[in-house]
């Protein structure tokens, strides 16, 4: 079975440095009709648990430690079994969510198999100090959290960013990837790498 991108949005709150902003995001679930891989774990565990929908998940991988892409990681780990996963440089982030810990440390190179595809991490510090985003080159796609978004770098004006280090990320690591490369970001539309080098790579 070919393996695809299934895609959750979920309604809430990013809260950060005293502030709280209303915000949509997107969650990824990527394999196909027996297994999948879950990418971020936004608000609501019930519309990720149901898109599941009983197929086995091989992990939850989380992009960066913000709470709106967490705080519905552990009732979607209970839910289905999945072991979590998370840069240990986003550790601060988790803790001031969840008083559990993550399964597993996701570090640069980290490899996942699913349905007969890789999902390489790889690191790209600078929205957070953990953030990594994770590139499937069967599918010639790039799941880039809060990362890369349509137009640019993701946001870097609060606790834990940077904005120097998150360009450098995205040009040393990212706008390297095969031009055709579809970006599926954390919030919003997507885009491809080839757009984005016409925005970034040439700023």
């Amino acid at each position: 079975m070919q393996a695809r991108i299934d895609k959750v949005v979920t309604s809430g709150t990013f809260e950060l440095d005293g502030g709280s902003w209303e915000v949509d995001n997107n969650i990824w679930i990527v394999g196909n009709d027996d297994e999948v891989v879950v990418i971020d774990a936004a608000h609501q565990a019930a519309p990720i648990i149901e898109a599941v929908g009983g197929r086995r998940v091989v992990a939850l991988i989380l992009t960066h430690g913000h709470n709106d892409h967490i705080n519905a990681a552990v009732d979607v780990a209970e839910a289905t079994g999945a072991p979590i996963w998370l840069s240990a440089a986003d550790r601060m982030l988790w803790d001031a969510v969840h008083t559990s810990v993550p399964d597993h440390l996701l570090a640069d190179g980290t490899e996942f198999n699913v349905a007969g595809i890789r999902l390489q991490a790889i690191a790209t510090p600078g929205h957070s100090p953990g953030s990594t985003c994770l590139y499937s080159p069967e599918l010639n796609a790039l799941f880039s959290g809060d990362t890369l978004f349509q137009g640019g770098p993701g946001a870097t004006g609060r606790s834990y960013s940077d904005y120097d280090t998150i360009v450098s990320s995205i040009r040393r690591r990212l706008l390297v990837l095969p031009p055709q490369t579809t970006v599926h970001t954390g919030h919003g539309p997507q885009t491809t790498i080839a757009d984005e080098n016409q925005t970034i790579g040439a700023s």
